[in-house]
């Protein structure tokens, strides 16, 4: 399902022992080699030049040389408006993001697709509402009008009517690409990541709909993302609602669009927009004042509404409220409930819902990023592609939002473990390079990650340094005499140096069934 994501530090800092070029500012401008080299041998080349003259030759060469150099133009060092690069230590953070995501995908039963990057333009235009204007359009290379891609939802949709699916339940973890203002500090990009699980096929009510938010709920718990709450309502309410207020059945979603801002802006400037910008009555947007203010805790706020009686002459309004009264107790069953809130301002802008809508927001801690995760209801969607509707419903995690979060949580407790190796082999004499590599290959062949120095006869400090600026936890120290006994000393990177244990003798034959239990002891394995 579609989410709003992105955001992310661009605090590059260089991996420990990374080599670096130093990059030059846009003032500097570094001479070509060539230039160099003549500027080096600066007689040599006056001499030749002068040679040249006499042929009537070098001059001519000379100065059509300078006019190139003088016009090349140096590429500009940066990626493109609204991208980032991400350094080995943001990566670990993102890659035990999607690692939770998947395992959770998986644990729910979901198989993966794959769709292409970009997808006919037809398919993508008229889903998306006012957003439609944020598509990125191709150029035309051979009669096909193509678009890059703004959501995983409705290419899934395309896929399951193309391949006649009457039932899936799929995840996917892909690029996502919007032609918006980007502002990177807030969020805004234009190529995000998307982690996608929908649920496609005839069910019972509800059945699927609040396993997606339990899984929501799983996600984001795992993650530690802080305090959150999962605001929830239901598209056929609000419309319900809007037709009792008076709204003309023509305008609901440019209205519901509408309201979708409230979490960003004030309502002066929401009223503002449906009066003076999408042609509203202004004694019907201030009756859409009543009841977008009501929000509170599910069951609590669904039994407001019905005493209330307000939905009970409209059919849409009524169903729903019967709708979300199932779902609020199947979420009670599956323990998700308390992250819920019935929210009635919510309204998620994109046109292809027809049901629930819900979307995660951080309540406290941080600055306000938008949702990290949301989705909802589309029973109509792939129907617009064959010739059968298939109900589906799904959410996405916003992973962008929740790697900004995890990071800065991160970077507060210290260095960041960029590589995931648990052993580093050194060798403290020289001309034993080929032990070392057995050694190694051994760990390896066990299913042990580990590293050694591309050194033939590294010096031992430099060998432990490279271990410590990757916080490698175990070292393994071998030498001659180590070779001469059948041992290893075996040495706990992270243990004070009063441990007794910090490091001990290994016989050869012991040593991958001691790392593997030394891990287990450290927490590092289960």
């Amino acid at each position: 399902m579609s989410s709003e994501v992105p955001i992310t530090s661009q605090d590059h800092t260089p991996a420990p022992g990374a080599s670096v070029l130093p990059l030059a500012t846009p003032s500097e401008n570094p001479v070509p080699a060539a230039a160099a080299a003549s500027s080096a041998d600066k007689g040599k080349g006056k001499a030749k030049a002068n040679e040249g003259d006499a042929k009537g030759k070098g001059k001519a060469k000379g100065k059509d040389g300078d006019e190139k150099s003088k016009g090349a133009k140096r590429a500009l060092l940066k990626t493109p408006k609204g991208t980032t690069d991400y350094s080995p230590e943001e990566m670990a953070i993102r890659e035990k993001v999607f690692q939770t995501v998947i395992r959770c995908f998986k644990k729910h039963g979901a198989v993966t697709i794959e769709t292409p990057v970009f997808e006919l333009k037809e398919i993508l235009t008229g889903k998306y509402g006012e957003d439609s204007k944020l598509i990125y359009d191709l150029a035309d290379q051979g009669g096909e009008e193509c678009a890059l891609r703004y959501d995983l939802t409705v290419p899934f949709a395309r896929y399951v009517a193309a391949n006649r699916v009457l039932s899936i339940k799929r995840y996917h973890i892909a690029r996502v690409y919007r032609r918006d203002n980007p502002v990177m500090t807030k969020g805004r990009f234009r190529e995000f990541y998307q982690c996608d699980f929908d649920v496609a096929g005839e069910y019972d009510l509800m059945l699927p709909d609040s396993e997606c938010i339990k899984m929501m709920v799983e996600i984001l718990d795992e993650l530690q993302v802080g305090d959150y709450r999962i605001k929830l309502n239901h598209r056929k309410l609000l419309d319900g609602l809007f037709a009792i207020v008076g709204v003309p059945e023509d305008k609901f979603r440019a209205i519901s669009s509408a309201v979708d801002k409230l979490d960003k802006s004030p309502w002066d400037e929401v009223r503002t927009e449906m009066v003076e910008v999408k042609g509203l009555d202004p004694a019907v947007a201030d009756r859409i004042k009543t009841f977008v203010d009501i929000k509170g805790a599910p069951l609590e706020t669904l039994a407001y509404l019905k005493k209330q009686g307000t939905c009970t002459g409209n059919a849409d309004a009524t169903r729903a409220l019967e709708e979300l009264e199932v779902l609020f107790r199947y979420l009670e069953c599956l323990g998700a409930l308390h992250r819920v809130e019935l929210d009635l301002s919510l309204a998620r802008g994109l046109d292809y819902y027809t049901g629930i809508i819900y979307e995660a927001v951080i309540v406290s801690g941080i600055e306000r990023l938008g949702s990290i995760a949301a989705g909802g209801r589309y029973d109509k969607l792939v129907g617009m592609y064959g010739n059968k509707d298939i109900p589906a419903v799904g959410f996405s995690v916003g992973i962008e939002r929740v790697f900004a979060i995890l990071y800065e949580e991160a970077k507060k407790k210290g260095a960041i473990r960029e590589n995931d190796t648990e052993v580093f082999v050194t060798t403290v004499d020289k001309g034993l390079v080929l032990d070392r590599l057995k050694l190694v290959g051994e760990l390896w062949a066990a299913g042990i990650k580990a590293e050694h120095l591309y050194k033939e006869n590294p010096r031992i400090d430099a060998q432990l340094k490279y271990a410590d600026n990757f916080k490698i936890p175990l070292a393994i120290i071998v030498g001659k005499r180590e070779l001469e006994e059948g041992t290893v000393t075996l040495k706990n990177l992270s243990a004070g140096e009063s441990d007794p244990n910090k490091q001990v003798s290994v016989k050869r034959a012991d040593l991958v069934d001691t790392i593997i239990a030394k891990l287990k002891e450290m927490g590092l394995r289960k």
